[in-house]
């Protein structure tokens, strides 16, 4: 059928782990010059960009000009989901030395997955609001209660403005790492950048991973019950303990 989507265009992008690597950094809502993305992959310039005409031919990427600079982005939300499907099913890389072990844990611990709150911490915290009774499961994914609508007003939330956005306001997006859901949709979005503004996550470099802070530590405590912690600090909780 000539309507028929080509699977085996996009599929045919995804091989190369340069590529790969450029797209898993976009997947996470950023917009990001070939230069840096260049550098991520550790591939030349030229040779970023010749990745990224590829990826953009076929529609997963989208690039915007300003000035003599051009910033890529994935061209929508979907090529994001399509690509954390992707690596739930992907065999997993053995990590050769301490260094890509710590990372490895430093990204599996919390990271962003296109906007939203992921890995350890995006579980716990979604499991927590579930328990709280914040959020509750209905036929489009997720919805929230009343008393949800309270405790995300406190945080500064709207949720009444968010209901009349076009996007779905919560919904489940698998995690890859824990196997589990954490929060996607435009409430999701919306807590991780709050999440950000009130300095309880911040970044790790330049990746998608971020860290939970002291503040953020004790207001998930706090507002939620959890108790987070790295497995770093754990293991140096108890080795101080011995």
């Amino acid at each position: 059928m000539p309507h028929d989507p080509d699977i085996s265009a996009v599929a045919a992008v995804l091989p190369d782990r340069s590529r790969a690597v450029m797209l898993s950094q976009l997947a996470e809502g950023r917009t990001m010059p070939a230069g840096e993305l260049a550098r991520l992959a550790r591939v030349s310039p030229q040779t970023a960009s010749a990745h990224l005409a590829r990826m953009l031919e076929v529609g997963l990427v989208s690039v915007e000009s300003h000035g003599r600079h051009r910033y890529y982005r994935v061209a929508r939300p979907e090529v994001a989901r399509m690509f954390e499907a992707i690596s739930l099913v992907a065999p997993r890389r053995p990590a050769l030395t301490s260094m890509a072990r710590d990372a490895a844990q430093t990204l599996r611990f919390a990271r962003t997955c296109y906007g939203h709150l992921a890995g350890v911490v995006g579980v716990a915290v979604m499991d927590a609001m579930r328990t709280k009774g914040y959020l509750r499961e209905c036929d489009a994914g997720m919805d929230v209660t009343r008393a949800g609508e309270q405790w995300f007003g406190r945080l500064g939330i709207d949720i009444g403005a968010m209901r009349r956005n076009r996007r779905p306001l919560a919904r489940l997006c698998l995690d890859r790492s824990e196997r589990r859901y954490h929060l996607a949709g435009v409430l999701g979005d919306a807590l991780a950048a709050r999440c950000f503004e009130s300095r309880w996550i911040a970044r790790v470099r330049l990746g998608r991973a971020v860290r939970l802070t002291d503040r953020g530590r004790a207001a998930l405590r706090d507002e939620l019950g959890l108790d987070l912690r790295h497995p770093a600090q754990r293991d140096n909780a108890l080795s101080a303990a011995h």
